[in-house]
């Protein structure tokens, strides 16, 4: 749910950028070229060809005394009802741990809850484990539970994650160890997105005595593997092993994630062990990792895709025909290369196909075939724009130097733009800014578009596909049609999958139609550990999943 990132669980999941740049024409008129002269330094080697997803990396033989990972940026707060991007929920997975668990293999089992039962359609039962202590030593009991499900929809807190909790009636303590949840109707993401920072479990004595520091100074109140250590501001967080933990101790004694927002920076980092490892690998570092012999680069399960996010449908973008022109002039071939280092594919889908794989074959007919087309088409661009009578109209597109999938995206726009007529121009965000786009709306003000890489927070189409629903929180452009709304309710209220998803293809067919994002490209996870370290899971789980508890030593 989670940036040209979010969402961008965003969930967006999911990174943007700004960046103001004056380009001429000429230089534009490939992302390609643009590869060989814009962005961090490229190394010779180019990108990958031989992409292959693996499920796992080679469990780890002992434990170590510490590891080093480095992230993009510094996460604002970690309190998890504002866990919403990459920075946070890679720190916060190993600290903070929900009702319910997505596993590596991107599936469900329980958490914090040890069962979940669903005696009629609107009504949810969690009984929860026995035994589970706070990091300050307390055990968890149904009052903190209803405590923490309830600061998710306190109005004071703006939570990222209120829409997953829009069906619900009440949460309701019905023993020491058990939690009843009432809905207004029947919801089948609700259950899922117990798995996400939505179903986060935190001590409520912990919470209320830390009061509006919680999430920035101080310990996080929760039940993990790891509990918060020292924050260095603006340097690096400590996250130490939590040994009164009610599973599988970590086995590291300490964390320490590196706050590196320059691309190059974090490269040169993990080749000359200054760190261990990092998700969200610049994409024009693969090949250099993977050839350097220092670690293994791997990729996994991303349930990723590389959209344009379209913010503002108060000017020219507001006509359909300029979203599809731009859509028709974009060299998503061009941007895969240069941008996502080869490790992608070309897609016409907001959804990854991944995330209907659960879907009968005639579903996914319903939901595949027949979408807009990927290859270019400038004349028919141009036309469209002229229709429009949007010719020479100013557009301004963010980017950011977060890494190339974000600067080559947003560069790969402004050409596309540049060749149809419009004339779109770069703004640049901060990599520490970044996630403000999708949490501020004074941040996405003059802002008409953004590369939004959206990775799924649940394996299910709707995840993404309801964003677009009217008053959805990543619905930044306003969208509203009361038929696609109906349709989202419908597939909400299903539980068989196969129905939901029968209701999901139609929701994909009508976002793709109207172009309220622009597909670009699917993008697996990135992983590199060197060769001291191993264990960590190659798919997006690590957003959710208590993943730092599995690194150790590889020999």
């Amino acid at each position: 749910m989670t940036l040209s990132t979010p969402r961008t669980s965003r969930r967006p999941h999911r990174r943007s950028g700004r960046r103001a740049a004056a380009v001429t024409a000429a230089v534009l008129t490939s992302v390609s070229l643009l590869a060989a002269c814009s962005g961090p330094p490229r190394n010779e080697g180019g990108a990958v060809t031989d992409v292959h997803l693996t499920a796992s990396t080679p469990p780890a033989r002992g434990e170590i005394d510490s590891f080093s990972w480095a992230v993009y940026a510094e996460p604002p707060t970690l309190d998890y009802t504002v866990a919403f991007d990459y920075p946070q929920n890679t720190v916060l997975s190993n600290v903070c741990e929900s009702l319910m668990r997505w596993t590596p293999a991107l599936t469900t089992e329980p958490g914090l809850a040890q069962k979940a039962s669903n005696p009629t359609p609107t009504t949810w039962v969690y009984d929860l484990r026995p035994g589970v202590r706070f990091h300050d030593g307390k055990e968890m009991t149904a009052d903190d539970v209803v405590f923490s499900l309830g600061r998710q929809t306190d109005p004071d807190n703006a939570a990222a994650w209120a829409q997953v909790f829009q069906n619900v009636a009440s949460v309701t303590k019905t023993g020491p160890l058990q939690v009843t949840v009432e809905l207004k109707k029947p919801d089948s993401q609700f259950p899922q997105y117990m798995a996400t920072a939505a179903g986060v479990v935190a001590s409520r004595a912990g919470v209320e005595a830390a009061g509006k520091d919680y999430g920035t100074t101080g310990g996080l109140a929760c039940t993990g593997p790891f509990t918060l250590g020292t924050w260095n501001k603006g340097q690096s967080i400590e996250l130490d092993r939590f040994d009164g933990y009610w599973g599988t101790k970590a086995k590291s004694k300490k964390a320490v994630f590196r706050f590196m927002t320059d691309p190059s920076a974090r490269t040169n980092a993990m080749l000359s062990g200054e760190v261990d490892g990092g998700y969200l690998i610049p994409t024009e570092s693969y090949a250099r990792l993977r050839s350097a012999g220092v670690g293994t680069l791997y990729f996994g399960e991303g349930l990723s895709t590389v959209n344009v996010n379209i913010t503002d449908m108060k000017g020219p973008l507001g006509d359909v025909r300029v979203r599809r022109a731009l859509s028709l002039a974009i060299d998503r071939t061009g941007f895969v290369k240069a941008g996502l280092g080869g490790a992608g594919t070309v897609t016409n889908s907001l959804t990854t196909r991944a995330a209907w794989a659960a879907a009968p074959e005639r579903t996914l007919k319903t939901a595949f075939d027949g979408l807009p087309p990927t290859g270019q088409d400038i004349a028919k661009a141009k036309a469209l724009v002229e229709e429009a009578g949007a010719t020479g109209k100013t557009l301004t597109v963010a980017t950011s130097s977060i890494g190339q999938d974000v600067s080559l995206l947003a560069t790969a726009v402004q050409a596309a733009g540049t060749q149809i007529g419009l004339d779109i121009r770069l703004k640049t965000i901060a990599p520490n800014a970044f996630t403000a786009l999708f949490t501020d709306p004074q941040a996405r003000e003059g802002i008409d578009m953004f590369p939004l890489t959206y990775y799924d927070s649940i394996t299910d189409p709707l995840d993404l596909l309801q964003n677009f629903k009217t008053g959805a929180y990543m619905n930044f452009a306003g969208h509203s049609d009361p038929e696609y709304d109906r349709l989202v309710d419908q597939a909400t209220a299903a539980y068989p999958t196969e129905q939901r998803m029968d209701i999901e293809a139609k929701l994909q067919r009508h976002a793709a139609e109207q172009l309220l994002w622009i597909p670009v490209a699917e993008w697996p996870t990135a992983l590199f550990m060197n060769k001291r370290i191993t264990g960590a899971p190659t798919t997006i789980s690590y957003m959710y999943h208590p993943w730092a508890a599995d690194v150790g030593a590889a020999q």
